[in-house]
């Protein structure tokens, strides 16, 4: 529902003559992804995927997102076998530290992200060291994305708790920004004012690539 509104507006922003973009929209079964991933069965999930987004090419789909950031742990698998050309939501928030100047950032997303090495490849190429929370902190924000953000909950408490997480890094790793490398964490996390870092929306990234090509 995230990208969808933020799709449209961006697109009715930059393109002010009443059109509105058109999308096809495939939902896919959470529980089926977080299944593979627990089983560490990346082939499985990498050939879900690619069967899903077939269906949107058939369907008429001129290019393609994952509008998560945890599915891009297969990304190049799917790229490479899917007829649809794919926008990677890493690639694109890569582009923005860049842009940025940012040197060392932490990430914060599901255990499946954190725990990953695919935003620490694509970042590496532009000399940018990415950081993740304490393995005891790792737990805390994956049993909150999970149980809570992924279910539409968001506490106050939850909000306090995963800041005091970030302030964490920035004391001790020294981190310039914080990636919010979960598409609920936006939805939480907007709006922080008192931390000294940029956070980089993913989904905003996302979303800003998307129309780029739309209105190409």
């Amino acid at each position: 529902m995230d990208y969808y509104k933020r799709i449209i507006a961006e697109y009715r922003e930059r393109n002010p003559d009443g059109s509105y973009p058109l999308m096809i929209i495939n939902s896919v079964d959470l529980e089926r992804m977080v299944s593979y991933l627990e089983a560490k069965d990346l082939e499985q999930l990498a050939t879900t995927i690619v069967a899903e987004l077939e269906k949107l090419a058939r369907a008429g789909a001129d290019f393609g997102l994952l509008s998560s950031n945890t599915p891009h742990i297969v990304f190049d698998e799917v790229s490479a076998r899917c007829s649809l050309p794919l926008i990677s939501i890493v690639e694109e928030t890569c582009k923005a530290a860049r842009s940025s100047g940012l040197r060392k950032l932490g990430l914060l997303g599901s255990r499946f992200t954190m725990q990953a090495n695919f935003f620490q490849r694509v970042f590496a190429r532009e000399g940018i060291s990415i950081v993740v929370p304490d393995p005891e902190e790792q737990n805390y924000v994956h049993e909150k994305y999970m149980g809570e953000l992924v279910k539409g909950v968001f506490l106050p408490e939850t909000r306090a708790g995963m800041l005091g997480v970030v302030k964490r890094m920035e004391r001790k790793d020294q981190i310039d920004g914080l990636i919010l490398g979960g598409t609920e964490l936006p939805l939480l996390l907007r709006d922080v004012t008192d931390c000294e870092i940029p956070f980089l929306d993913t989904t905003k990234i996302h979303v800003k690539a998307a129309v780029d090509r739309l209105l190409s």
